[in-house]
């Protein structure tokens, strides 16, 4: 939004001080039904702004028409607009630096420069910012806690034991005479604290990436990397047979009602090889798509695959693999969702 109290070119009849012609704008707008950005303006500008149209007497019609002149031409030769502040900039540069250096630039940046600190505060997830509510003081909490949208601010007290919740509940009815400046302070502290967190290299964590990668790896070569990985970590281990989805976890993670969107998905072709060529526990996985497709297809794939014969072990896990990725994409999608692994 354009800064309202733009100093216009006065035009021939208008005796209105920049504040007063923007105070108009504002009237106008609103009488038109639309919602100005003003919230994105300094609380010094929105309390001038406030106080001005609290002056303001009536204004005649070619007054107003005038104004509004002047503001279209304003708008009309802005060739450029730029973001505000340090965040509008980093916003508009997402993507195009490095993690490392948007860090180093919100470090460097004096406080006039990062923008209001409580809107970076309230995009934080709740499990970081619930381990600041744990450390800090009560009253410093309660503030933190009063700032946030309310439906984050309860996610959070839920997240705490119930005396400490209790304590922040009743420091936020003590909150009423706490300054602006104050809370802008602790929002800056806050801010600068959450950002000191050091840049990750990787967006997603070890578990998640070696799930990924084994997710792709052929079946006897995710064998032998699970089984070493037993003997070095095997909690580690435990969780990326978690995070793995494969063919034979199919009956435990996949739900019979949603059989027909895979089914539609897959070649018939790649379950015919999969079903005269599966071993092991894949069978089970074979079974339950036999189970749940109609009887009269289950019929004929069973038919295929015994003329079709023996299978080579490459046909059979591409075969395999294609199947698992139909499901990824559909559970991306989110056209069907994994049933929760209890293990």
């Amino acid at each position: 939004m354009p800064d309202l109290s733009l100093d216009f070119a006065s035009a021939p009849g208008v005796q209105l001080t920049p504040k007063e012609k923007a105070a108009v704008v504002v009237r106008l707008l609103l009488a038109e039904g639309a919602v100005p950005a003003l919230s994105s303006l300094p609380e010094s500008k929105q309390t001038e702004l406030a106080i001005q149209l609290a002056r303001m007497a009536p204004v005649d019609q070619a007054t107003v028409a005038a104004v509004v002149d002047e503001f279209v031409s304003a708008i009309e030769n802005i060739g450029l607009s730029f973001p505000s502040g340090l965040d509008g900039a980093l916003g508009l540069l997402d993507g195009v630096i490095s993690s490392s250096a948007s860090s180093r630039l919100r470090e460097m940046a004096p406080a006039a420069y990062r923008g209001d600190p409580w809107e970076r505060i309230g995009s934080v997830d709740p499990e970081r910012l619930v381990k600041i509510l744990e450390r800090e003081s009560n009253e410093v909490a309660a503030v933190l806690l009063s700032k946030l949208k309310v439906s984050k601010a309860a996610e959070l007290l839920g997240m705490l034991p119930g005396e400490r919740a209790r304590r922040i509940t009743y420091g936020v009815s003590l909150t009423g005479s706490v300054s602006p400046d104050v809370v802008y302070r602790i929002g800056v502290s806050l801010a600068d604290e959450l950002e000191k967190r050091p840049a990750r290299a990787f967006s997603e964590g070890p578990v998640t990436r070696v799930g990924a990668i084994l997710n792709y790896a052929p079946g006897s070569v995710r064998d032998q990397i699970l089984e070493g990985l037993d003997k070095d970590d095997a909690e580690f281990a435990r969780e990326v047979r978690q995070a793995i989805f494969t063919f034979a976890n199919i009956p435990e993670r996949i739900s019979p009602r949603d059989m027909p969107k895979i089914q539609a998905r897959i070649e018939q072709a790649d379950l015919v090889t999969v079903v005269a060529g599966a071993e092991g526990a894949d069978r089970k996985a074979v079974e339950f798509f036999l189970e749940n497709i109609s009887k009269r297809l289950a019929e004929n794939i069973g038919e295929e695959a015994k003329e079709k014969g023996a299978v080579k072990t490459q046909d059979r896990e591409a075969a395999m693999m294609r199947i698992v990725n139909a499901i990824r994409e559909l559970e991306t999608a989110g056209e069907i969702f994994f049933v929760a692994d209890d293990g």
